[in-house]
Formats: structure tokens, sequence, C-alpha cells
């Protein structure tokens, strides 16, 4: 079964983890190649501005399936050195295809977000979450480490003290927590989950095209950069989109007290 479903929005992509029966499960043969040709897809259609991702059912995400795992049948089978290739070319591939996305990627997450499911959730620009939702990096409860990057994702977004806690004790916390440590920016009822990310989405996608995939282009790279480098990136930049079209309407919408229609140009 396909992993993802799609559905366009006007300029909004939403994708859907389509296994409910497994919460969601990840990292079955083909999801690696699957969500690269999505993201890929994504990356080369400029009418795309902005990607939510949700889960379908009562999980965003539980992670790896725990019973391909325990059978060591499917992805989980073979070698270390075949699960080693699994890891890479796999499991590796979605991820970097999710965190390669050249658009404001969105998370709407609607329940459970466990080990690879919080990661992937993770990989998103904006997290928002129902009050449903539950986190955790559980790895070490089953006796494995972050396969999937986590390590590094996850001090980023909440601190190191926080990341620590979470990984070496294997805790699940609730939305209220995951807010209150900065792992979502907003929490709401399951209700309004869409709507929320759908208005955010639409905000997003009111923005020029390419200046708002330049911008987080450099948010990305700016991670690694010293203020200099990062000040030499801003003016190798911002001249392309003072020579822009959208660049023009930005202020003429401003000096004539409108909203701004931004083409891409």
């Amino acid at each position: 079964m396909p992993l993802l479903k799609i559905e366009r929005r006007g300029h909004i992509t939403v994708l859907t983890l389509n296994r409910p029966e497994s919460m969601n499960a990840l990292g079955a043969s083909g999801d690696g190649a699957e969500v690269e040709a999505v993201c890929n897809a994504i990356n080369d259609d400029m009418e795309t501005r902005c990607v939510i991702l949700t889960g379908e059912g009562r999980a965003f995400s539980a992670g790896g399936d725990v019973k391909a795992m325990r059978e060591r049948t499917g992805s989980f089978a073979g070698s270390g050195v075949d699960l080693r290739n699994h890891y890479r070319t796999n499991i590796h591939r979605m991820a970097r295809a999710l965190y390669g996305l050249d658009v404001p990627l969105i998370a709407a997450i609607n329940g459970a977000a466990v080990g690879l499911g919080c990661d992937i959730a993770c990989f998103a620009d904006i997290r928002i979450a129902s009050d449903t939702a539950r986190f955790g990096v559980t790895f070490l409860k089953l006796g494995l480490v972050p396969g999937d990057g986590g390590f590094w994702l996850l001090p980023r977004a909440i601190g190191k003290s926080r990341a620590a806690e979470l990984l070496y004790t294997g805790e699940v916390i609730d939305a209220a927590k995951a807010q209150e440590w900065g792992l979502v920016s907003r929490v709401v009822a399951p209700s309004e989950l869409m709507d929320t990310a759908m208005d955010m989405a639409g905000r997003i996608a009111a923005m020029p095209p390419h200046a708002l995939r330049l911008t987080k282009r450099m948010m990305r790279q700016g991670e690694g950069m010293s203020y200099d480098a990062a000040l030499d990136l801003a003016a190798s930049t911002q001249p392309l989109m003072h020579l822009s079209e959208d660049h023009i309407e930005g202020l003429d919408a401003l000096l004539e007290k409108r909203a701004p229609t931004f083409t891409g140009k």
C-alpha cells in the first residue's frame, strides 16, 4: 500500500500518512523511493508554496513497524549489512527527502508521534498538534539508537538538555508539555487541527514563491554558518529579489494599502 495520500488545494499540498491500521508505521520497502519521488515533484512545481503533513486515523505515526522488527521480516530481515543498506537506501532516503523540501513544511500532528514518527515531525518547519497528540523518542526502550538522525534533529528543536531527557528516558510527553518545551508552536482541539494548519499554510502560500523558498534555504544553511558567512549569503541573495516583479508588487501593495498578489516573477 502506498504510504502517502496526496491532495492539492490551490498552492498547498496536503500529504497524509495513510496506514491507519498500523498507526502509520514507516519504513516498509519502497517508502523511501515513494517519499523521495513526491518531494522531488513538489520541489519542481513552483505552483506549490507550502506542504502540510498529517496522519490518517488516530496516530500521526507510531514509528517503525515493531512486528516486522520482532519477526525480522520485510525491511528488518537479513544480515547487519542488509539492515545498514535498508536504513541508508530506504529510511534515510525518506528522511533526506522530507528535510530537503524547498517549500515550508507544516506538520499537523493528530495523534501519537513516536520514534521515527517524532523525528519525521521534527523535519517540519512548523509543528501544530492536536491536544490528543503524544511525543516520544523511545528507541532505547527497544534496545535501539535513533536510526534516522533524530539525535541530530531533536536538540536543534528543543535544546540539548530536554532532548537528552527524552532520548535517555524514553518518556512520552503530552501535547501541552511539547508546547512548553518548544517542540510544537500550537496546540488545538482535534476538530480544529486541519483548519488551523490550512489557515497558516494559506498565509504562507500568499508570500512570493521564490523569496519564500530562498528564505527557507537560508534558514537551513544558516544553522551551520558564522554570522559573517550569513551576511555574505544575504548580500548575494537579496539583490536577486530586488530585481523581481514580486518585490515591486509588494512595494506597490504597501503604498496602495492593499493585499499583494505575488506571481513568482
